[in-house]
């Protein structure tokens, strides 16, 4: 798309970013710039998210087999 036409539909070419789709700007037949969206800014970790979704049972506090606990040292 001509440089001319993106500052006409501006607008337009920014929804279509936001649907997920891409545009290229280009200065005669020579493409100058790509529109993509803006990466997102990460979510915050909430304390307590995984608030009873996971359980430990006895046996985690069980010693480790004496092969398993030779691979970790």
């Amino acid at each position: 798309m001509p440089i001319h036409a993106a500052k006409t539909n501006l607008s337009r070419l920014i929804k279509r970013v936001e649907a997920g789709g891409e545009v290229v700007i280009a200065r005669g037949q020579t493409p100058v710039v790509r529109l993509t969206p803006a990466a997102a800014a990460p979510q915050a970790r909430r304390f307590g998210a995984m608030a009873g979704r996971a359980r430990v049972t006895r046996a985690f506090f069980d010693p480790l087999p004496a092969d398993e606990l030779a691979a970790w040292e």
